[in-house]
């Protein structure tokens, strides 16, 4: 039985009652294949219901409109032949052998970003279950998939899913995602999911047919917004929510990452952000369920915590921030948003101590003011990374750090992110040096295809590379292959495989008990300094980090503070050799 679901098929003892909210069709019918036709009772709430007592698990349908076209069901969960094909009836059911399951508090987090489709030569849900060893040895307590609603073709990045309820058939079917949660919950890894709720991908979604999922009063970079404040509204916004509350739920998943929240436009009160989050909380109380967002304008209100120190909405942010001042500081490079970061000495020790390195400041990349006043947050309101889908991914290549700069720096920066006080997160392989490219992939019919072509160059023309000839296709089978992992290649470089798993394990040592026992954490440091230097208090205990970024020794103006736990490099006569990181605390 389903619980509560206001989307989607109802699956009773002896009927399936079949619901789509379409109040501007006059008449739907459901087709059943091999099976027949039944006549959906029109309701004046732009409802059109029907029980049917012949539906089985298995059946697959579609729902007809007043024209003839037949569309999938909005709240699918599970499309077999892709977007355009029926609907599958999936038995929601399942025999969860991980028992009591609450999920991990979010300080004893360390994140794991993959990709289904790319993380695995197959591909598949129950590949990724084979490599969950490996993650629990590395260290890593939460992977976080990225989007799974149902995507036009046979491989994409999934950020264009138009089936929000349906987990893409090109990883598998719904049980065996739920093979794959109960398996890492079985380690001790919590699940999260990117979800995406600022627009729809361009193929394959038929709601504008019937519903006004689109409002007039907002735009972004897909076109009209989702109507989330307009007439009709009310519908789309439990779409969403229910949504969020189905994969939590109906997957046991431990959190969700909502991709791009300031395209979310909503001039209403509450604002979807909020009555979401509010939503998901009262829905799971006994469990420990983390929200995540990714939110250009760093807003720092989505991220205020109560008295009792808990998030009043989202646990953290992707701190874009800490990426871009470590990878200038690695790579030396200032084109397009590093630009904003060539500074980056300043920069990175105000993203470590206080969150956002711009909180109102004017962004000459953006053009205008970016970010909110962010000190006083916790550090844990924040993750920290040197590596994910979309740095990786808006490079014209692909490519990452590993495949064109020295080791040292690498090391250097990534001793930086997994010990800092904010929450880490790894990208897919980075653990063992992968070299391996993560370029945009999609799969469209041809005309699609050359539009997207044109759009990635128009998107990130101020980032080099992408007019070159020899630019990735994103549209390229090769180019998706290109990105799989070559698990193969972890064994050559066991020497970085074993500095990660130190790094994880002292975090789990040292850092974590740190932030679970702390009342408050306050960090200190001198933006002028070199080497920098910074300091977090909290409670009777401080951490300290010394760090030289360069590629030159650098003079120790006083010796380090505290008992060393964790150093790379070189310290002597009052100097750090380059790439030089000291982790103490006192």
């Amino acid at each position: 039985m389903q619980h509560g679901f206001a989307f989607g098929p109802q699956i009773n003892e002896n009927a399936v009652l079949f619901r789509l909210w379409a109040p501007l069709a006059e008449r739907v019918l459901v087709r059943i294949e091999q099976r027949g036709e039944w006549a959906m009772r029109w309701r004046q709430d732009g409802w059109h219901v029907v029980e049917v007592n012949d539906a089985q698990i298995g059946d697959r349908y579609k729902f007809v409109l007043t024209d003839g076209f037949a569309v999938p069901d909005p709240a699918s969960r599970f499309q077999p032949a892709d977007v355009h094909g029926p609907s599958e009836l999936i038995d929601p059911t399942f025999a969860w052998q991980t028992q009591g399951w609450k999920g991990r508090r979010w300080e004893e987090i360390v994140i794991y970003e993959l990709h289904v489709g790319a993380f695995t030569e197959a591909g598949t849900f129950l590949a990724v279950v084979e490599k969950l060893d490996h993650l629990q040895r590395l260290g890593i307590t939460a992977i976080q998939l990225m989007p799974l609603s149902d995507f036009r073709g046979r491989y994409g990045w999934g950020y264009d899913g138009v089936l929000p309820f349906a987990p893409d058939s090109s990883y598998g079917r719904p049980e065996h995602l739920k093979m794959l949660v109960d398996a890492a919950h079985e380690r001790g890894i919590c699940v999260f999911l990117d979800v995406v709720y600022n627009h729809f991908g361009p193929d394959g979604n038929y709601l504008p047919r019937y519903a006004p999922i689109f409002g007039d009063r907002h735009e972004s970079v897909w076109g009209k917004g989702l109507n989330y404040d307009g007439e009709g509204s009310r519908f789309i916004r439990d779409f969403v929510i229910e949504n969020a509350i189905y994969w939590l739920s109906e997957f046991r998943m431990d959190g969700l990452r909502l991709d791009a929240v300031h395209a979310m436009k909503d001039d209403s009160d509450p604002h979807i952000l909020l009555e979401l989050a509010g939503r998901v909380r009262s829905a799971f109380p006994e469990r420990h369920i983390h929200l995540i967002v990714e939110n250009e304008d760093n807003e720092a209100a989505l991220l205020a915590r109560g008295e009792d120190g808990k998030p009043r909405h989202f646990a953290a942010q992707w701190n874009d921030d800490i990426h871009h001042a470590l990878h200038v500081a690695a790579t030396g490079e200032v084109f397009g948003y590093y630009q904003d970061y060539a500074d980056w000495g300043p920069r990175l020790s105000r993203a470590l101590a206080e969150g956002f390195a711009f909180q109102g400041e004017y962004m000459q990349y953006r053009g205008r003011p970016r970010g909110s006043p962010s000190i006083g947050l916790s550090p844990s309101a924040f993750i920290s990374f040197i590596q994910n889908h979309d740095q990786i991914g808006n490079r014209a290549r692909g490519d990452r750090m590993i495949s064109s700069h020295p080791i040292e720096a690498i090391k250097a920066i990534a001793a930086i992110y997994l010990l800092s006080p904010q929450i880490p997160m790894l990208f897919m392989g980075e653990e063992w040096g992968a070299a391996d490219p993560f370029p945009f992939f999609c799969d469209f019919d041809e005309e699609l295809n050359a539009k997207i072509r044109l759009g990635r160059k128009e998107e990130l023309k101020r980032l080099p590379g992408f007019e070159a000839e020899d630019a990735c296709d994103p549209t390229a089978e090769t180019t998706f292959r290109s990105a799989k992992l070559r698990w193969d290649k972890m064994s050559e470089n066991s020497a970085i495989g074993n500095y990660y798993e130190q790094l994880l394990r002292l975090r789990h040592q040292v850092v974590v008990p740190l932030l679970a026992d702390a009342s408050s954490c306050v960090a200190t440091y001198d933006p002028d300094a070199s080497p920098l230097r910074l300091r977090w208090q909290m409670d009777a205990s401080s951490l300290h980090l010394t760090a030289n970024l360069s590629n030159t020794p650098a003079a120790l103006q006083g010796p380090t503070e505290g008992q060393a736990f964790f150093s790379v490099g070189s310290t002597a006569n009052n100097s750090m050799g380059p790439w030089t990181v000291v982790w103490s605390l006192s």
